[in-house]
């Protein structure tokens, strides 16, 4: 049995030393693939925080770029109303002019407007009250044959005038005469208010 016993043992050494090496050999390939794979993970979980630091960074930026865009509307718009107060403050001043300033405006207009010199003069309300007849005087003495004259109806204007004769009407109104302008001077005047 010894010898039997002896050939169990060596077997046994064997299949020991066998299983020994066949492990040391599987602890040495787990450790390879470990390493591999922990070097992948730390790879991929640098790639996800950049593309996250990326996607962060671009949401930053549209928000950015939406708000400056945003602020350049509000800014605009704000322009754009102050150049409309502008125009409009123009109209309220040209209106308060003096009388005597305004009759030389109202009478000139009427003059450059008249075509044959024997239209109407049509005026607001207020200004028929107040300074109908020194109009009509003023643009008859600016045409050389004036026969203008004031017309019983009243125009639901803020100033200037309209001048008619029959169906044909000339719009010569303060409205219409400062909303012309507003084309050519909207630019210059936004450079006066905003340079």
């Amino acid at each position: 049995m010894k010898g039997t016993e002896k050939i169990i043992a060596h077997i046994q050494a064997d299949a020991k030393a066998q299983a020994d090496a066949i492990l040391a050999q599987s602890e040495l390939q787990c450790a390879e693939i470990r390493q591999r794979y922990e070097a992948q993970a730390k790879e991929r979980y640098g790639e996800k925080i950049r593309q996250g630091v990326k996607a962060c960074q671009d949401s930053i930026d549209s928000v950015e770029r939406i708000n400056q865009m945003e602020a350049k509307k509000s800014i605009l718009a704000l322009k754009q109303e102050m150049v409309s107060k502008s125009f409009d403050k123009a109209c309220t001043m040209l209106t308060a002019l003096p009388e005597e300033q305004y009759v030389a405006l109202l009478g000139k207009l009427a003059a450059q407007a008249a075509v044959t010199g024997d239209e109407e003069i049509v005026l607001n309300a207020r200004d028929k009250a107040a300074v109908g007849a020194a109009v009509v005087e003023k643009a008859n003495s600016l045409l050389p044959a004036g026969k203008l004259s004031l017309s019983a109806a009243t125009g639901d204007f803020a100033g200037g005038l309209l001048l008619r004769r029959g169906s044909i009407e000339a719009n010569c109104t303060i409205e219409l005469l400062v909303e012309l302008c507003r084309g050519d001077m909207s630019a210059q005047l936004a450079k006066v208010l905003f340079e």
